[in-house]
């Protein structure tokens, strides 16, 4: 038996953020890896997710910037306006460049890329395009789909799921979001700054629920500032179509409304996408449709693996990178396992919000005596000058063991700087570790230490703390 025979055969599906990074790292491990992909290289997040959603969102930062703070800080502009097609076309040679580099980085690591639809035959072998492929093991990362309800008049041309929402032919006069959580409010960002009127329908009190109602409320009044309209409490009945548009009937506690839109963004949320796949002849459990496993994340049949947006509810990239590197990395017989504690959410709106750990309301439930400190950008010195001073930080850490349980960022570059907050985590840190690392002058950063030092009495630069519950 040769050297080539006796390395371990490993079946990944799905190239996306999960099966990509899976395959790379079974590759490293020394296993013959086979990637399938059925639709582009990247999946979700680069196709038709993170990636293009950043560059809409970016484009509208800057256009936001120019048009409100460039005259106030001595930048003189003239007539700045927003040319859709070339947001378009620099959308596109995004996602075709790094579709790119992530297909060379996988050729590059000895990984065989097949293009085709996969279906499981045994815990054992895959089947693409009339080939049959062995494996020890085999890695499902077949990511999620947009789940749109069965509401009348979802079918019309013109409603439209996140996918179709970041190819539009033309910037869309009026558009209305069904879908107060990430992915609403990162569209109602963009689509406000560019200048078209945004209607957000919620059928929650909030939007946002997931996050701490601080970061919610500093979000929706910045919103309603570039003229969002938010109907919370109310519920799609029915959408139908005439010559003004998209007629979106709603009902609330105070009677039914209608609301008129060029478009209609259904942004409910995604759902695991296990369609064809084969996993139910396997006997592979499932729980709503999300498949099951353990902290290997290895399902009940043995050799078979799942990661990412078809297993966990998180449906972020950055987890599903780190579950297919624990996946292989069991094959392989490493002792890896999955800990989501330091999974930091972020949202890529301006203010920018992100979150490590958990919120006060989750740290309580726990059982959790707490102490939290929070500290505003509207002193600090970097958000001054920026003018995105209308965010703040905050710190929750257990009032007995000293440690931080979760923290909070609003505004400035807080999707970059959350990993502060994340390692501290890892690490068990207390906040008195987050003042005592020098954070540099002036940052945003140093809004972090700040937040940190009001858990206890220990901030520079707040008047009247409280220590223990700033």
């Amino acid at each position: 038996m040769n050297s080539e025979e006796k390395r371990k055969r490993i079946v990944v599906i799905g190239a996306g953020p999960g099966g990509y990074v899976a395959a790379v790292r079974a590759a490293h491990l020394r296993a013959a890896v086979t990637l399938i992909e059925k639709k582009a290289i990247g999946g979700t997040c680069l196709n038709v997710g993170c990636i293009p959603t950043k560059v809409l969102l970016h484009s509208a930062e800057l256009l936001t910037a120019v048009r409100s703070e460039a005259k106030r800080i001595g930048v003189l502009v003239d007539n700045p306006r927003l040319d859709w097609g070339a947001l378009m076309k620099r959308k596109i040679m995004t996602v075709s460049r790094l579709a790119t580099g992530t297909l060379g980085l996988v050729k590059s690591s000895g990984v065989e890329y097949v293009e085709g639809e996969a279906v499981l035959r045994s815990p054992t072998s895959v089947e693409v395009g009339g080939r049959t492929i062995g494996a020890d093991a085999i890695v499902i990362a077949t990511g999620s789909v947009p789940d749109v309800p069965d509401t009348p008049g979802f079918d019309l041309e013109g409603v439209v799921t996140s996918d179709e929402a970041l190819s539009f032919e033309a910037l869309p006069a009026s558009i209305a979001i069904s879908g107060g959580g990430v992915i609403g409010m990162e569209f109602a960002s963009a689509f406000a700054s560019f200048g078209a009127r945004v209607t957000v329908i919620v059928t929650s009190p909030e939007i946002l629920r997931s996050v701490d109602p601080d970061a919610a409320v500093i979000l929706r009044k910045t919103l309603e500032k570039k003229g969002v309209t938010f109907c919370t409490g109310s519920t799609i009945a029915g959408v139908t179509k005439d010559a003004d548009g998209l007629r979106i009937s709603m009902e609330s506690a105070a009677g039914t409304k209608e609301v008129v839109a060029e478009k209609l963004l259904v942004a409910k949320g995604r759902k695991p996408f296990t369609k064809n796949l084969g996993i139910e002849n396997l006997g592979v459990k499932t729980e709503r449709g999300r498949i099951l496993t353990d902290l290997h994340m290895e399902t009940n049949v043995k050799g078979v693996y799942a990661v990412g947006d078809c297993v966990n509810s998180y449906m972020l990239a950055h987890v599903a990178s780190r579950e297919g590197e624990v996946a292989v990395e069991h094959i392989m017989g490493h002792d890896s396992n999955m800990d989501y504690t330091t999974t930091p959410g972020c949202i890529y709106t301006s203010p920018e919000i992100a979150y490590v750990g958990m919120s006060e309301r989750e740290a309580e439930k726990k059982g959790h005596k707490i102490a939290v400190g929070s500290f505003s950008l509207a002193t600090n010195g970097k958000s001054m000058i920026t003018g995105d001073n209308g965010g703040m930080m905050k710190v929750v850490a257990d009032a007995d063991t000293k440690k931080i349980l979760g923290v909070l960022m609003v505004g400035g570059p807080a999707t970059d700087m959350i990993a502060e907050a994340a390692l501290a985590l890892h690490f068990g840190a207390t906040p008195e570790d987050l003042v005592r690392t020098i954070h540099a002058h002036p940052t945003v950063s140093e809004a972090t230490a700040e937040a940190a030092g009001n858990v206890f009495g220990l901030s520079i630069h707040t008047l009247n703390r409280q220590a223990g519950n700033a």
